[in-house]
């Protein structure tokens, strides 16, 4: 297959890597207007050819593009692959406003070209086996689903900027976690942000954008979800999922590298060394996500996320957003109808 990709920025490198990992990968087309970061790409990757911009490099011929560029290019660039006919996995989010993405989900449901969201703990083997305990009634009526993303440090400035704010650009993982995992959709968020009284004004309070944050949220069959996200987690990438129903409960993310101190006397668990970045603790479901969307992407398998599917998250990122601005709870509905959706 040859596959391309937009944007060789963190994630886009590191996609480039995992690509050019996959066997039946035999070319990789690249594309990024920073040429030291096409340059580097091509310098430790073989198999990698690169193209003026992303026009030229939909018009390559390929059987799959994975579009890794900023955030605020996501909407034009799914919608140029759909018109091109290039399958498409597509970072989240699915556009830069919400108002976007009602119109990307109406041209891509218009079209047979399969549009993959990427939210990668979708393949994280302990995610899936979480989600199939809740699914095969082991765990009885679930009460309660926690979800954690705590990052080790912020992103650069300029990233947080035009991220959309933390509840766009982190929460939306545990958003999606909570809904994939259970089966439900959310129904209603009342969520809450702190600001880091040692970052720079620029990083966070200019934007209107929040270092901590928690959400609460309501499930459609009434169980309850707990988020909490922070971008300063010194001891580590922390990344975890808890289910608990009546009969029993599990938990995601409880490996020997989780980024926790016990204080319990004589209690050793966990020993380290802890999770430092994103690109380390969901490698695998990475790996596993990049290899499913080229199944997709050559008609083999259903897509695990279509963009309808990942609205459900969007909804849910928009509604926390505005819970958070405004200190009361926001109804999925509620923005919905706002959004003229």
């Amino acid at each position: 297959m040859r596959i391309g990709l937009i944007g060789l920025g963190r994630i886009g490198a590191f996609h480039a890597t995992t690509l050019a990992g996959l066997e039946h990968v035999e070319e990789l087309v690249v594309t990024d207007p920073v040429s030291a970061a096409v340059d580097a790409v091509i310098g430790r990757i073989g198999k990698a050819r690169a193209v003026a911009d992303p026009a030229a490099l939909l018009a390559d011929g390929l059987d799959g593009v994975v579009i890794a560029a900023a955030t605020a290019a996501h909407a034009d660039l799914i919608r140029a692959a759909v018109a091109q006919g290039v399958p498409a996995l597509c970072e989240k989010p699915i556009a830069g406003t919400l108002a976007d993405a009602p119109a990307v989900e109406a041209a891509v449901a218009e079209s047979d070209v399969p549009v993959q969201i990427g939210y990668p703990r979708r393949f994280d083997p302990a995610f899936v086996a979480a989600r199939d305990a809740v699914r095969s009634g082991a765990l009885g009526r679930i009460t309660t689903v926690r979800s954690t993303t705590l990052d080790p440090a912020p992103p650069p400035a300029a990233y947080l900027a035009g991220s959309g704010g933390v509840f766009r650009d982190c929460s939306v993982h545990d958003f999606d976690a909570v809904r994939w995992v259970t089966g439900q959709e959310v129904v209603e968020v009342y969520a809450t942000g702190a600001v880091d009284p040692d970052a720079p004004h620029e990083m966070y309070a200019a934007h209107g954008d929040h270092s901590t944050v928690s959400a609460l949220l309501t499930l459609s069959d009434g169980t309850i979800g707990v988020v909490s996200n922070t971008r300063t987690n010194g001891r580590g990438y922390d990344v975890r999922l808890e289910v608990h129903g009546v009969k029993d409960a599990v938990a995601a993310g409880l490996d020997e590298g989780l980024p926790l101190r016990s204080t319990q006397p004589g209690i050793s668990w966990p020993s380290g060394p802890a999770h430092e970045f994103f690109m380390d603790r969901p490698a695998e479901a990475f790996r596993i996500e990049m290899g499913v969307f080229t199944q997709v992407a050559a008609g083999e398998v259903d897509n695990p996320c279509t963009v309808a599917d990942a609205m459900g998250t969007t909804w849910t990122a928009e509604a926390a957003t505005l819970s958070a601005a405004e200190h009361r709870p926001v109804t999925i509905e509620e923005v919905r109808a706002a959004s003229g959706a």
